[in-house]
């Protein structure tokens, strides 16, 4: 089992920054690839980034290049940092381990609004 608490989101203008941070107990997060999810009111979950074991990365084409997922294995916390951000990326914004895929936290919201 494993449990997953988000944070860290907030109302923002287009263009500002915010990082987020998912804190994982319940396994050892070393060992474990952690992924991002979103969620807008209406529409389905989406991926948005992923981190391996191994370090390597991936995004959605959406935000390539304006977010960066990392973690720090010490803390067994993931975190996201979104920069350049814009109204489409409003949503509600969760972590989730592909070992443990069933499992999900309340999520974070996020506004991008002028």
């Amino acid at each position: 089992q494993v449990q997953l608490v988000e944070s860290g989101g907030g109302v923002v203008q287009p263009g500002g920054s915010l990082t987020l941070s998912c804190a994982v107990s319940g396994t050892i997060f070393r060992i474990n690839a952690m992924d991002w999810y979103r969620q807008a009111p209406g529409k389905q979950r989406e991926l948005v980034a992923g981190i391996r074991s191994g370090g390597n990365t991936n995004y959605a084409d959406s935000v390539r290049g304006r977010f960066t997922v990392s973690r720090d294995n010490a803390k067994n916390t993931v975190y996201l940092q979104m920069n350049s951000l814009k109204p489409e990326d409003t949503a509600v914004y969760y972590c989730n381990a592909p070992l443990y895929r069933d499992a999900w936290g309340q999520g974070t919201q996020v506004t991008v609004s002028s």
